[in-house]
């Protein structure tokens, strides 16, 4: 009698589709990069401040005789101590934010679902939420109208800008009582007067988009 071995099944490998977790990690020269660029820009915003015994000299100040003179001294002053004034303005924000420390979580909750909802996130890589998949239109839908509630809907847009209203009150009010005759505006660049912030922000925002454009390529693939 002879024995019957049993069937042998044909194996086959079957390839699991890549996971998260095998996924390749951004190129961390990428991110060095868009950091690297993002202090150098605000060091040299910096580097162009003005000394602060400029900013405060008592002997400089006066009432302006009228209106006109007050918007001249303004526009005056702002082309010299723009990088103090947005300073200012950023240290009045910032301080108005942690004295609401949940308007704060909120804004930080907000960009963190910016940086790893979207941006960081591999376009093949869907975001699941609650057992549902959405889409990279859905998923920029959905971070867009959670920007609206988080800014417009909740405490952090009467923060930001009731801290901004305090900040330009500010410094419209020092540039409107000092005297700007004994300042060497000769030295001021001749693009100073296209916006309170691109005189800073302007080649910063250039840096940084170069700079985080890899990156988002990297992530996006």
């Amino acid at each position: 009698m002879s024995s019957q071995s049993p069937p042998v099944l044909p194996i086959t490998n079957q390839q699991q589709p890549p996971s998260a977790a095998s996924q390749p990690p951004l190129p961390p020269h990428a991110v060095r990069a868009f950091l690297n660029n993002i202090t150098e820009s605000v060091r040299n915003g910096f580097a162009q401040r003005r000394p602060f015994s400029e900013l405060i000299d008592r002997s400089a100040f006066s009432k302006p005789e009228s209106i006109s003179e007050a918007t001249t001294r303004i526009r005056k002053n702002y082309s010299y101590f723009r990088i103090n004034y947005l300073t200012a303005i950023s240290v009045i924000l910032a301080f108005s934010l942690l004295s609401h420390p949940f308007s704060l979580l909120l804004l930080l909750g907000l960009l963190c679902s910016w940086l790893f909802l979207y941006l960081f996130r591999a376009s093949d890589q869907p975001l699941v939420l609650f057992g549902r998949t959405y889409s990279d239109r859905e998923t920029l839908g959905i971070l867009i109208a959670l920007s609206v509630f988080v800014v417009f809907l909740t405490s952090v847009g009467s923060v930001i800008i009731s801290a901004l209203l305090v900040g330009v009150g500010i410094v419209c009010a020092h540039g409107a009582f000092r005297v700007p005759e004994d300042l060497f505006l000769d030295d001021v660049p001749e693009n100073a007067n296209t916006g309170f912030l691109s005189s800073f922000l302007g080649s910063a925002a250039s840096n940084v988009v170069s700079s985080a454009a890899p990156l988002v390529a990297a992530a996006r693939v």
